[in-house]
C-alpha cells in the first residue's frame, strides 16, 4: 500500500505480489518481493528508462537498404544502452537520492555480479510476472509525459529499448522466481486486484501451477 505522506492518512495506490509455493529444503522461506517492505513505514521507488527514441529513422533506413546486419546492431545497442541507464540510475540511487551507501566503491565486476545492496526487478520477469501491474507504476511516475514510453495493450513497451522496474533497498533483498502458483493464491490475487478469476489466469497463465 502506498500513501501520499509520512502520514500514511491518504492512499495513494496498491502493488500487488505473489509468493512462491512450491517446496524448498532446509527451511528456506516462500518469498515475496513485499518481504522487503516494512510494514510499519518504508519506501521503495519506481523507474522508467529508454534509449529508443530517435531510432526509427535510421531502423527505416536500414531496411529500405536491406541492411539487417545494421538493424538488428542498432536495435541491440539502444537495448544495452538502456540496460546501462537503468544501472547507472540504479547508483544513483544508492549512493545520492536515497543515499543508503553514499561510500559504495564497486568494481565493473562487482556491479555485473550484482554485489550492490538492493533490487531493480521488472514487471514481466520472474519476482513479479505480472505484466498488467506496469500501467499503475507507469500511472504513479506520469511516465509517458517524462520519458516518452508508453505501453502497447498487452503492455510492452514503446520504444522497445526501455527498461522498467521497482527499487527495494533492504538489506537481505534479492532476485527470485516465483514460479509455479496455485489456484488459491491466484483466486486471493484476483480479489486483490479486483478483477475476474479469469482475467488474473489469463495474465498469469505462464505461472499456473493448475489447469485453467
Amino acid at each position: 500500500m502506498l500513501y501520499t505522506d509520512d502520514s500514511r492518512t491518504t492512499e495513494l495506490s496498491r502493488v500487488h505480489f505473489l509468493r512462491q509455493q512450491f517446496a524448498k529444503r532446509d527451511n528456506r522461506p516462500n518469498m515475496c518481493l513485499a518481504d522487503f517492505v516494512s510494514p510499519d513505514a518504508d519506501y521503495f521507488g519506481g523507474f522508467v528508462v529508454t534509449a529508443g527514441h530517435g531510432i526509427d529513422a535510421h531502423l527505416a533506413r536500414f531496411k529500405a537498404a536491406h541492411d539487417d546486419y545494421s538493424d538488428i546492431l542498432l536495435k541491440a545497442l539502444a537495448d544495452r544502452l538502456a540496460e546501462a541507464f537503468a544501472e547507472t540510475l540504479h547508483e544513483e540511487v544508492r549512493q545520492d537520492y536515497w543515499g543508503y551507501a553514499p561510500d559504495e566503491a564497486l568494481s565493473n565486476e562487482d556491479i555485473i555480479r550484482e554485489k550492490y545492496r538492493g533490487i531493480r526487478p521488472a514487471p514481466g520477469y520472474p519476482a513479479c510476472p505480472d505484466h498488467s501491474e506496469k500501467p499503475e507504476l507507469f500511472r504513479l511516475l506520469d511516465a509517458t509525459a517524462s520519458t516518452g514510453v508508453s505501453l502497447t495493450e498487452s503492455f510492452a513497451m514503446l520504444p522497445t529499448a526501455a527498461v522498467s522496474g521497482y527499487f527495494f533497498a533492504h538489506p537481505q533483498a534479492s532476485y527470485f522466481g516465483v514460479a509455479r502458483v496455485g489456484r488459491d493464491q491466484v483466486e486471493d490475487y484476483a480479489r486483490r486486484r479486483g478483477i475476474s478469476l479469469e482475467q488474473a489466469e489469463r495474465w498469469l497463465r505462464p505461472n499456473l501451477g493448475y489447469d485453467a
